[in-house]
């Protein structure tokens, strides 16, 4: 005779009661979500693993109206985001979110009106924006009520939730930085020219001088598109001017990383024969020949920041709005000269 056994599913509610818990708190749990004390959250995973509990996403989509999909929206892809940037923004939201959570990457120039960009397609959004053509983006999500952060641009609105770094005070703070060395003939390489960040950039440094007293009209000035052939390209032009500089202030790394390559085509060293320093502190910056000197942009803190003010949104229906401008970090590295300024000067 064969015995048959009935065994009843395993369900949030069966994990609840074994752990002396709400459901609720098992579901924000399983999900990996920021508002459970990992203690708790350990035990009632090992519950669930050990009640063999298989969870159902597609019934519990149909349940919850969500679809566990984060979209991440660029400027623009294709021009002025580099790779680098895009790479370090993808993997950290990756590892922030709830693991129950998939990334979708748009640009933003080809989604404004696309009729997906829904609450229904997603649960919500994580906006990287560099200008302020993104602004009717921004109000259409808004619009369609699709929970969203701002990131990396200050947007100026107490109705946003926004996180980003104080672009202007970094640039200002790596020109002063090099004013100390000694330094007093600088050229710019500046980023894309229709991004908010280049203009605080470029603004930064222009203050600098003029506090030091250097004429803005002595600065070699070059434009660039935040891509590393840009900051090659410029470099090559401002090593063939009549008046070399001793210090060049490139808006980004990856321009920073095609101006060292330049120079060393050229003939030129660097430190030793020019001076160069970058924006963003990128994790390869310290790895370059010479190791570069740039600004530490928290993109890391950042991204999880919006993170987690993204699902705390989406999992508490939360209202209250958050925003931080982040103040940045000079790191000096070996890619500055200290120099003598000349008695005339």
């Amino acid at each position: 005779m064969t015995g048959k056994i009935d065994k009843e599913p395993v369900t949030i509610q069966t994990i609840a009661k074994i752990a002396n818990v709400s459901h609720t708190t098992v579901s924000r749990a399983l999900n990996d979500s920021k508002l459970v004390k990992p203690e708790t959250k350990r035990k009632i995973d090992r519950i669930a693993r050990e009640m063999g509990y298989v969870p159902n996403y597609n019934a519990r989509r149909l349940v919850t109206h969500r679809s566990n999909i984060i979209g991440i929206f660029f400027t623009n892809l294709e021009a002025g985001t580099s790779s680098s940037f895009l790479t370090e923004v993808v993997e950290e939201a990756q590892k922030r979110l709830p693991r129950n959570y998939s990334l979708s990457i748009n640009s933003i120039n080809i989604a404004e009106n696309d009729p997906r960009i829904s609450i229904q397609n997603f649960d919500g959004v994580i906006i990287l924006s560099q200008s302020e053509s993104d602004d009717p983006f921004i109000r259409s999500v808004i619009k369609r009520q699709i929970p969203a952060v701002i990131l990396n641009r200050d947007v100026k609105s107490k109705h946003l939730n926004n996180f980003a770094v104080n672009d202007y005070l970094g640039s200002k703070v790596a020109t002063e930085y090099a004013i100390r060395m000694g330094h007093r003939h600088f050229a710019l390489i500046e980023g894309v020219d229709a991004f908010t960040s280049t203009h605080q950039r470029t603004a930064g440094f222009l203050s600098a001088l003029k506090d030091a007293g250097i004429p803005k009209d002595d600065v070699i000035v070059k434009k660039g598109d935040y891509k590393p052939r840009s900051g090659n390209s410029a470099m090559r032009q401002i090593l063939s001017s009549r008046h070399m500089p001793t210090c060049v202030i490139t808006e980004n790394d990856d321009m920073a990383v095609g101006a060292i390559s330049a120079c060393d085509e050229m003939g030129y060293r660097v430190p030793d024969d020019i001076s160069i320093i970058g924006f963003d502190d990128m994790n390869y910056s310290k790895y370059l020949t010479p190791s570069l000197t740039t600004i530490r942009k928290p993109t890391t803190q950042i991204v999880q920041d919006g993170v987690d003010c993204l699902v705390k949104i989406i999992e508490d229906d939360g209202n209250t709005v958050m925003q931080k401008i982040y103040d940045p970090e000079m790191i000096v590295r070996s890619s500055v000269k200290q120099i003598r300024t000349p008695r005339n000067e």
